[in-house]
């Protein structure tokens, strides 16, 4: 027997016809230096169109790759779905890239243009003669003149926008053709590049809808503070166009928590979506102004572990937090936590700040440090998270890093878990971070939740410094609370952590420190720690 269905390719260009067809008269919004920009999805489409069309005139072809150096906005909202629905590939630029970094991924993809924002080209004229590839740049600019550069000759993108059809036909692309490309942070060596192709774009936007997973419908307002040029700002500009969800962006204000409480609350904003250093923050600033989000039922966080202490403040203002694990690798989304029915609701909190089980379409094991055996699901037993996929990568553009997967084709995460027998995971660090310490393992995950706890601290994280009789010993780096900078104490600390974490697992030091360095994913940069701390001074632990 053979099959009758239709060999209808899985590509972005559906999710545009929803948008287009559906949806049209829902709203894109975007923050701006005075005021916001407001257009429907109908206006929105018809620009994506003249998008392709000035592409297409600049030369772009099927296969080339496009740059884009941008905030959360409109102009990049419209390069997301013209780029890869005409058949090029989108190659999101992190701008938080050292920018020896940012030239060599512009380099390693081949990226022929660049549009980028104008409030961007300090951050582009840093690299500037050190992208030979590039043949055009344009900018996406609100008016007025640009920053000083030595960039050559730019164009406008508004310009090139004015006189192009409203309509384009649009090719009949294969599914598994690269749409976009994304390079990872580059916390070692150079940053890697994971190419999705359409149907790993679209697979993987079908599973972020459902109900198991971010739960989006057309009747909800998100809020991505998540950056669109990072992991594909966690699939939210594809699931929000194909859910019709209306979409509120805060450009270049992501981090600034007065900003985001007055989005949410002139737009009525149900889901917002970012690192938990952003919550961090927005719940000090609602705690410091008494601000409310009535409408916020939804906070997905990622990125790295949620602190107890702020999954917890979060939900005494009314913020139910959900916490979700992926990686640029994942596309990104790969686990989403939420409470099964059987699972008493006494134990909720306990459940949620667990990555929680696989999504649709995903499939997951932990595999021993040591020996690569795969381990038992029993949450005591841990390893490291292997993963398997429609949108799980197998390897990396121009092979960089081979041995990525293993033989029977799982990609190796990198990230240390427990998987109970209800499949939940539970990260318990990275495996570079994790602390051997006298032959016994150190969660630093663990460890800084505990910390960040106490009621003086506002941020906290733990690395391993080498120890002569130990190996490695835990030194912990906090920031307190600004009304605390000069009443906290290290003892104070690890008298707190007493009862919280085994004796051994307590920090030999508390270091003090007025800032926690960030990695350009927003995530404490423990390499920068480990590079410049001081060594240990003594041996508190015995």
């Amino acid at each position: 027997m053979e099959q009758t269905m239709q060999d209808y390719p899985l590509t972005v260009q559906h999710v545009l016809w929803r948008v287009e067809k559906l949806f049209c008269r829902k709203e894109i919004v975007t923050k701006r230096e005075a005021g916001v920009h407001r257009y429907t999805y109908g206006d929105f489409a018809a620009r994506v169109h003249q998008v392709a069309h000035m592409l297409e005139r600049l030369g772009v072809r099927p296969g080339d790759r496009v740059g884009t150096l941008a905030w959360n906005n409109y102009r990049h909202l419209e390069l997301y779905y013209a780029i890869p629905c005409m058949g090029a590939v989108l190659h999101t630029l992190n701008l938080r890239l050292f920018p020896e970094q940012l030239a060599f991924i512009i380099e390693d993809a081949g990226d022929t243009v660049l549009c980028v924002d104008a409030s961007l080209i300090p951050v582009l004229n840093k690299i500037a003669g050190k992208i030979p590839t590039v043949k055009t740049i344009i900018v996406l600019n609100d008016g007025g003149d640009l920053p000083a550069h030595d960039l050559g000759e730019t164009l406008d993108y508004e310009s090139l926008l004015a006189d192009e059809p409203t309509t384009y036909a649009w090719p009949t692309l294969d599914e598994r053709a690269p749409a976009g490309v994304c390079y990872t942070s580059g916390t070692t060596g150079n940053p890697k590049g994971v190419v999705y192709s359409h149907r790993s774009q679209f697979l993987h936007t079908m599973s972020v809808l459902q109900k198991g997973c971010l739960n989006i419908g057309e009747e909800d307002v998100v809020l991505p503070v998540v950056p669109m040029f990072h992991a594909n700002s966690w699939g939210l500009p594809y699931a929000v166009g194909m859910a019709g969800a209306k979409l509120v962006l805060p450009d270049r204000w992501m981090g600034d928590g007065a900003t985001l409480i007055e989005l949410c609350q002139s737009e009525d904003v149900t889901i917002l979506a970012g690192v938990p250093t952003i919550w961090i923050n927005l719940l000090r600033q609602i705690e410091q102004t008494g601000a409310q989000l009535p409408k916020v039922h939804t906070v997905v966080c990622g990125g790295s572990a949620i602190p107890p202490a702020l999954m917890a403040g979060m939900e005494k203002q009314g913020l139910r937090m959900l916490h979700a694990w992926g990686m640029t690798e994942t596309s990104p989304l790969g686990t989403v936590s939420i409470p099964r029915s059987w699972q008493p609701e006494e134990e909720s909190l306990a459940i949620r700040l667990k990555q929680g089980p696989p999504i649709p379409g995903v499939e997951l094991r932990i595999a021993d440090l040591s020996t690569g055996a795969e381990l038992p699901w029993d949450g005591v037993a841990f390893g490291e998270v292997q993963v398997r996929g429609p949108w799980i990568a197998s390897g990396y553009h121009h092979n960089a890093d081979p041995g990525k997967q293993t033989e029977d084709g799982w990609f190796k995460t990198g990230d240390v878990a427990t998987i109970d027998p209800d499949g939940f995971v539970a990260i318990v660090d990275r495996t570079k971070d994790v602390i051997k310490s006298g032959g016994e393992w150190i969660s630093t995950i663990e460890l800084e939740g505990a910390i960040m706890a106490h009621p003086k601290v506002l941020e906290a994280t733990v690395v391993g410094l080498a120890h002569p009789k130990w190996v490695e010993r835990p030194v912990a780096f906090v920031v307190t609370k600004p009304e605390h900078a000069e009443a906290t104490t290290p003892e104070e600390i690890r008298d707190f952590l007493t009862d919280k974490v085994a004796r051994w697992w307590i920090p030999d030091e508390i270091r003090f420190i007025a800032e926690i360095p960030k990695t350009s994913a927003g995530k404490f940069d423990k390499k920068v720690l480990r590079v410049n701390a001081a060594p240990l001074v003594e041996a508190v632990a015995t």
